[in-house]
């Protein structure tokens, strides 16, 4: 028997992200393996394309292709497929379970892999932005931290959890800095929420492909990389500081969703922000079910303020609220911050954007039917980023309330004004986490020590935090 009729026949679960790469660090250039196909789920439009053989390597001279979860069974039965390596995120714990029972039925074996295994390495210290849910609030916290980094001197490197949604062999290494890098990469508006707020803060964002290339172009210019996390995956990075983000407004989701369980208990700072929108109880609930799971992490509250850019344009009238993409669709949000700011700003009425939805947008409701009276951001193609268009043209409402992080009106035209609305992270009680960063960086060296003596009210908690960590 030849090589090639022994090599482990190998399909990857993926989402464009954490699939890719799995592959590139524990497949690419095994020879005791075939991974034979990817398929897709979450992401409109990224099935039906091949992982091209400029990723893929040598083994792959055809490249590897992408199909629907939907053909998992079919696929698995009809390439006889040794293994199911489940690869993406924010996902309930039983939502994987369903899809191992279906490829073991099919006749596969189900595996995960785990951070040891795929995360790389740097040689500057990395510090880490993960969630237990897409939603939480990584990403003002990811800005936040950037800020406090540069204040303290030092040259960042945002590396910001993959959203290679178009041609792959234009994205194996990208770097942000300018708007004018975003239109020149044809950045979706879901990559564009991501990007553009830390680049209006004149922070550099790698993203792309292959982390590998990427890591060591962004290390080469930077005394510090901060990893911005996606959804509620692990880092691609090893952290060298793990800081995750639960959810008061989700409680009981700490342990629900994989990978988020994972973060929660590698964690060495738990953050529980929006305490100043959610229940005490909820966010007492949070804080027992964190110490719960990862007794040894450092719990710090924080606030959410929400920022609405012109509050007296909503007042008294009847607003569209158009919400980040991901945190109301898979992220399970029935509404967030824009739906909030314009109800705070006595907003006469929510328009219904169901009423008004053209066919593509119907479909997203469909899909996940617990989506409040907000329309979600969806633009992960030209055609849907066309129907979003349409559909807050065609609704009846006399302002738009914009919570996408990314600017609209330089992505579509409508025919009603825009006010933009958006999370911001703030400091609230001790522990802060500015303190916590602070002592991380003194025991990194790299910036000086003394700070013990300049803060005089830090506590027996942070004191202790320092010593063991």
């Amino acid at each position: 028997m030849n090589q090639q009729q022994t090599r482990e026949r190998i399909l990857i679960m993926g989402a464009a992200g954490r699939d890719f790469h799995n592959f590139n660090q524990v497949y690419r250039d095994n020879d005791r393996v075939e991974v034979v196909a990817f398929t897709a789920a979450q992401i409109s439009g990224i099935a039906n394309r091949r992982y091209p053989p400029c990723l893929a390597g040598s083994l792959y001279p055809q490249g590897i292709p992408i199909f629907e979860e939907t053909e998992l069974e079919t696929l698995i039965k009809r390439e006889k497929i040794d293994r199911v390596v489940f690869s993406y995120s924010d996902i309930t714990h039983s939502e994987v379970m369903h899809l191992a029972s279906k490829a073991l039925v099919a006749g596969a074996n189900f595996l995960l892999l785990g951070p040891q295994q795929t995360m790389l390495s740097a040689n500057v210290p990395v510090i880490a932005v993960s969630a237990v849910r897409t939603g939480c609030g990584k990403s003002q916290t990811a800005r936040w931290l950037s800020k406090l980094l540069r204040h303290k001197g030092l040259k960042v490197a945002v590396i910001r959890h993959p959203m290679p949604y178009g041609k792959l062999e234009d994205q194996i290494v990208q770097r942000f800095a300018t708007h004018e890098d975003l239109n020149q990469a044809n950045c979706t508006i879901e990559e564009r929420e991501e990007y553009e707020p830390h680049i209006d803060i004149g922070n550099i964002v790698y993203a792309g492909v292959d982390y590998e290339k990427i890591v060591s172009k962004a290390q080469a210019e930077a005394d510090i990389i901060l990893w911005d996390g996606g959804n509620n995956d692990f880092p691609f990075i090893r952290p060298d500081l793990h800081i995750v983000l639960v959810d008061p407004l989700r409680p009981g989701d700490e342990t629900t969703h994989h990978p988020g369980e994972v973060v929660l208990r590698m964690a060495d700072i738990v953050v529980i922000p929006k305490v100043d929108s959610a229940a005490d109880a909820d966010v007492q609930k949070v804080h027992e079910s964190v110490r719960r799971v990862n007794p040894k992490a450092t719990i710090v509250r924080a606030a959410s303020p929400i920022h609405l850019e012109d509050p007296e344009a909503v007042s008294d009238r009847r607003v569209l609220v158009v919400e980040d993409g991901p945190t109301t669709t898979h992220g399970g949000m029935a509404y967030g911050a824009g739906y909030v700011a314009a109800t705070r700003a006595a907003a006469k009425e929510i328009v219904n954007p169901r009423l008004y939805a053209v066919p593509e947008i119907a479909q997203v409701y469909d899909r996940y039917p617990h989506i409040g009276r907000i329309l979600p951001a969806m633009g992960y193609s030209s055609a849907q980023l066309k129907a979003l268009e349409e559909t807050i043209n065609r609704t009846d409402a006399e302002v738009v309330v914009a919570a996408t992080p990314s600017n609209l009106a330089n992505l579509i035209e409508v025919n009603k004004p825009i006010i933009r609305t958006r999370y911001e992270f703030a400091e609230v009680g001790n522990p802060k986490l500015s303190q916590l960063v602070e002592q991380f960086l003194i025991r990194q060296e790299i910036i000086n020590n003394g700070f013990f003596d300049n803060c005089p009210q830090m506590n027996a908690d942070e004191r202790r935090w320092v010593t063991y960590h």
